[in-house]
């Protein structure tokens, strides 16, 4: 993963700093790209629960309350 090979090259200390902060940016741009990706997943999934039950309930941070997937023992 490119994520991990920066981290590497960064921790090595043998680059430049002009090096480090090009990395830097590039993680940054990254690490902005998977949180995205993150949050449209956790979108599907709540689409996906309340499709399944009919609604959706929110909890007192007034953020909706999903259930963790278990494989093992799928309720649909």
């Amino acid at each position: 993963m490119r994520l991990e090979q920066i981290l590497e090259k960064m921790n090595s200390n043998t680059i430049s700093l002009d090096e480090s902060l090009k990395l830097f940016k590039e993680a940054d741009s990254l690490i902005s790209i998977c949180s995205n990706k993150l949050n449209s997943a956790e979108r599907e999934v709540e689409i996906l629960i309340k499709n399944r039950q009919g609604e959706i309930t929110f909890g007192q941070d007034q953020k909706p309350i999903t259930q963790n997937f278990d494989p093992s023992n799928p309720t649909f």
